[in-house]
């Protein structure tokens, strides 16, 4: 999806301590972004994510992270029924097709619907669709398609295969991997030899899949997101594999929805996965805020900067304005002794053999 990290000036990322041999970057699968700062722009605020946001606004943060060198844009069908889809097209059209890595999903089908609700699936005021599941051969097919026509483009670099995991089909998990073998990886397959996409991976919140599935089959790249960040490791394990068969990694949910990207308190109404963040993840959260404070760093700064050290080509971001884009790229510029890592380390907050920033 993106370059390799590369030591970069301190206008840029902070150096990375060298990772362990089975803990090497996965070689690249496209363009990287311009200036190397290995964030890409997600797309779930864009299609109104819990709060709406104007057009003219979601172009401003498309419009901005461009401008910024940012040159990796992910969205997805779900994401306000097609509503970041089209809102990404609208600004990414008008500029250079082959200097940037546009990723989109499929798993659902969204079907025009006059009586849809306005708020769905935690998206408000989204377009006039209802979704339903089709890992078919011919829904992944009409998926695709109907992806490019919302963004007015003839392909797309990468396209994750969504939402896989046991807490979401629940009883019916062993049927969509079965379909996911059977139908969706071989279809994808197809339109890739047809050029309507470069890459094939998964976009999922679960580790646990990733492995079932590369028990049977493989693919180019994998979206992970939450199970990887200073708060959550449960994927450490899963990161040498991925080097081993050259997958590449990109992370989203690195903040855990929120939980990471702001001051807390024990009052604080915290979201962990969407969803109020349970008291023992929230006092971890607090103790991970009370060794920051010790070094003078905002806690946001040392979320990003532990993602971006991770064996990653890209990080994703959830962003709804241009002011937390900046905010971001301070964040992800922002010094960090080395001694808080350490300490952290000491402490078992973060594992010994997690990559951490230099």
């Amino acid at each position: 999806m993106l370059d390799r990290f590369q030591t970069q000036s301190p206008t840029h990322l902070p150096a990375v301590d060298e990772p362990t041999p089975s803990m090497t970057m996965p070689k690249t699968i496209s363009p990287p972004c311009t200036d190397g700062t290995r964030l890409g722009l997600g797309g779930a605020p864009l299609g109104n994510l819990f709060h709406a946001i104007s057009d003219a606004q979601a172009h401003s943060v498309i419009e901005t992270a461009w401008a910024d060198g940012c040159r990796t844009f992910d969205t997805a069908p779900h994401y306000g029924h097609g509503l970041s889809e089209r809102r990404m097209g609208d600004v990414l059209r008008h500029h250079e097709r082959n200097n940037l890595c546009l990723s989109s999903k499929v798993g659902r089908l969204l079907t025009p619907d006059p009586n849809a609700p306005s708020e769905q699936h935690g998206y408000v005021n989204t377009l006039p669709f209802v979704q339903h599941w089709d890992f078919s051969r011919s829904g992944i097919r009409r998926s695709i398609e109907d992806s490019l026509q919302r963004l007015g483009m003839t392909h797309l670099d990468v396209v994750f295969i969504h939402d896989i995991d046991e807490k979401t089909h629940g009883k019916q998990t062993e049927h969509v991997l079965q379909q996911v073998l059977d139908d969706t990886l071989p279809t994808l397959q197809r339109l890739k030899e047809e050029g309507l996409l470069s890459h094939i991976g998964l976009g999922v919140n679960d580790h646990h899949v990733v492995s079932r599935v590369l028990q049977h089959a493989s693919f180019d790249c994998l979206l992970l997101a939450g199970r990887y960040s200073l708060l959550d490791q449960t994927a450490l394990a899963l990161m040498p594999i991925l080097q081993q068969k050259s997958i590449a990694l990109a992370l989203g949910g690195v903040f855990n929805s929120g939980i990471l990207a702001q001051r807390l308190t024990h009052e604080t109404q915290a979201t962990f996965d969407y969803a109020a963040a349970p008291a023992t993840l929230l006092d971890k959260a607090m103790r991970l805020q009370t060794i920051c404070d010790e070094f003078d760093v905002p806690l946001p700064a040392a979320a990003l900067q532990f993602a971006l050290a991770a064996p990653a080509e890209i990080v994703l971001l959830g962003i709804r304005s241009p002011q937390e884009w900046q905010q971001a790229r301070q964040a992800a510029a922002h010094k960090i002794p080395k001694a808080l890592w350490q300490e952290l380390r000491e402490l078992e907050l973060i594992p010994q053999t997690a990559p951490i920033p230099a």
